[in-house]
């Protein structure tokens, strides 16, 4: 047995005497986290496994990681990067590029929704655009159609769009808008992979999709994402606008791909200048390790086990909360949408006599947790709320979901008994709120 085989196998021992899942889910005592990261010695392997390498940056496995990405989302060509919020930064800037037909320009507008996650609007912000905020559905969470419909002007170019908490956007309504007002679309599936519209992966409707890794998101990497671009010529950009804004396409390590590497004579640089040294963008270096890789390598074997399991896990906090409904807004999704659901958001009715803050520290103390929907109004954070912006229409769907709703998880590192607890403890909080509040 080789050296390299002898440490691995050693890894696997030490995955099964080290970090095997042993805890018994004890009611009240074991902590019920939204999300988290669920692995096996796989993972364990390939993470060694590529260390042994040390390679460092991105190699054999981002390749394996990068092909078997793309297969799955109907082979459109996947780019990994450090973050979810590089992988919106690179779409974005991507689309600012001279190369493209009509590139985005400083004071374009951009149509997004208010309830957000900060690095859905910081690239926006960050290439000088400026965002147009339209309001959410409280039933989905995501950017009304019609309000898209109804924001676009002569200065709008584009759309960033998430599919909130896993829940897909009205695809067929956005497209037609996207489509009759020549738009490009960004779609954020950071917290969608997996999920589908009339039969069709999402992440694959948009000139630019974006994923993350991150532990909590539907597989990781640790610190993680990828850009998924419609298009070869549009990979090839946001490649460049990841890899120091290079014009070079030669994957690390690698030289003379195009076979004529001093040939070249762009901008006014001599003629023969390396071009494994020549820029066409105001790049970045936004790329993760081979190591962070390896392990999303592993995690993506294990993906439609982990949809199945989400979907399994919604399906049964919703059959034991819909008495509910009375009192909370349950999810609801478009006919043609089969979600890979993120979480599951409960919003407070406002004739419930249920106080947001007090049931939200009620689980807490149960040992269940909770969470916003991320920024809520993101106009009224701190950091946000003097940028240039407009506003079409009105944001009071977007200030009510910012006060009564929140969510919990759905995550494949649940079970049954612990989404059954969950059940019970939120009828539980509903009956003495209501009660303390008569």
């Amino acid at each position: 047995m080789s050296r390299r085989a002898e440490i691995l196998r050693l890894t696997r021992e030490f995955y099964a005497e080290e970090l095997y899942p042993k805890e018994i889910f004890i009611p009240g005592r074991t902590k019920i986290h939204y999300s988290g990261r669920v692995f096996d010695e796989n993972e364990l392997v390939n993470l060694v496994d590529s260390s042994l390498d040390f390679w460092l940056t991105l190699g054999r496995y981002g390749n394996r990681f990068e092909e078997r990405l793309s297969k799955f989302l109907d082979n459109r060509p996947a780019l990994l990067v450090n973050s979810g919020s590089s992988a919106n930064l690179t779409a974005i800037t991507s689309l600012t590029s001279p190369k493209i037909e009509r590139p985005l320009q400083p004071g374009d507008e951009v149509i997004t929704p208010a309830a957000t996650f900060p690095t859905t609007l910081a690239p926006i912000l960050q290439n000088h655009l400026i965002p147009v905020f339209v309001d959410i559905e409280i039933e989905t969470l995501n950017a009304a159609a019609k309000n898209i419909e109804a924001a676009v002007t002569k200065k709008t170019r584009a759309v960033v769009l998430p599919h909130t908490l896993g829940n897909p956007l009205n695809i067929h309504d956005l497209m037609a808008t996207v489509r009759r007002d020549n738009l490009y679309f960004i779609e954020d599936t950071c917290d969608a992979l997996g999920g589908t519209y009339d039969g069709r992966p999402l992440g694959t409707f948009g000139d630019f999709a974006t994923i993350s890794f991150y532990p909590a998101h539907h597989i990781t990497m640790g610190e993680g994402g990828a850009v998924i671009a419609k298009t070869t010529e549009l990979a090839k950009i946001a490649a460049s606008i990841r890899d120091w804004g290079r014009d070079c396409w030669c994957p690390p390590g690698v030289s003379n791909t195009c076979n004529q590497r001093f040939g070249w004579q762009l901008g006014s640089l001599p003629f023969g200048y390396d071009h494994k040294y020549i820029y066409s963008h105001v790049g970045f270096n936004l790329k993760p390790t081979d190591m962070q890789a390896a392990i999303g390598a592993a995690q993506i074997e294990k993906l439609p086990k982990f949809i199945e399991q989400r979907r399994a896990n919604f399906k049964r906090l919703y059959e034991g909360l819909s008495d509910l409904k009375n009192i909370f807004v349950l999810p609801q999704w478009d006919p043609k949408a089969n979600p890979s659901w993120f979480a599951f958001a409960l919003t407070i009715r406002p004739k419930s006599r249920l106080d947001p803050l007090e049931l939200t520290q009620f689980l807490e103390s149960r040992l269940i947790e909770t969470r916003k929907v991320f920024a809520g109004n993101i106009l009224r954070q701190p950091a946000y709320e003097h940028i240039n912006h407009r506003v079409s229409g009105n944001l009071a769907n977007t200030d009510f979901a910012m006060t009564n709703t929140f969510f919990i998880g759905v995550y494949p590192g649940l079970t049954i008994p612990m989404i059954d607890y969950m059940i019970e403890s939120i009828h539980e909080a509903c009956v003495k709120i209501s009660q303390r509040s008569k």
